[in-house]
């Protein structure tokens, strides 16, 4: 039995198609920084003075980053033996001396603008005569380092933290600013506060 022929189909001629993808789009710009509030770029456009005698803006580290308790650090801790001198990083104002148990023996300095708070953490004592209300000059001595509050007793240290105050100016109240760009910005021809 033969069989039954199966008819040949010639092949088909190719039919134009509309392309039916879309050409790629070029690449999206990379997202930019969201822009800065007027508290960060005024503390971008300052050059702190480096509170710590002795220590070089150069053996500062960048730790406001640093996990502490499930939360930043917001702050930088610059290590130095105890009873080292702590100097005021820009002029301003003494606007609180207070002691707690986290930070130990501080001080809240407003600068000039009322915009920027400073705070300086976990010192041995004060200056003597430094009292709230003080105008401060950039280098003047406001205390010396130490560990009280929650610092270890073996790693004397300063907790420097910048935070831009809000409409109500409170002491206690504040948005954390990493001050390290601005300690590590150096003017030419700086010195140390001595």
């Amino acid at each position: 039995m033969l069989a039954p022929a199966i008819p040949s189909v010639p092949p088909a001629a190719p039919i134009a198609t509309p392309l039916t993808t879309p050409l790629a789009a070029p690449p999206a710009a990379p997202p930019s920084a969201p822009p800065r509030t007027p508290a960060e770029e005024l503390l971008r456009g300052k050059q702190l003075a480096v509170p710590v005698d002795g220590v070089a803006r150069s053996a500062l580290s960048d730790t406001f980053a640093d996990p502490r308790g499930g939360r930043g650090h917001e702050a930088i801790d610059i290590a130095a033996a105890t009873g080292t001198r702590v100097f005021a990083v820009d002029d301003g104002t003494v606007v609180k001396l207070f002691r707690s148990v986290p930070g130990g023996i501080t001080v809240y300095q407003f600068d000039p603008s009322g915009t920027l708070l400073y705070y300086y953490a976990h010192l041995d004592r004060y200056a003597e005569g430094l009292r709230e209300g003080a105008l401060l000059r950039r280098c003047d001595l406001i205390g010396y380092v130490g560990t009280t509050g929650n610092a270890p007793a073996n790693a004397p240290h300063l907790h420097f933290a910048v935070a831009a105050l809000g409409a109500q100016r409170r002491w206690w109240q504040g948005t954390a600013l990493n001050p390290y760009p601005a300690l590590r910005a150096a003017p030419a021809g700086d010195s140390p506060c001595a």
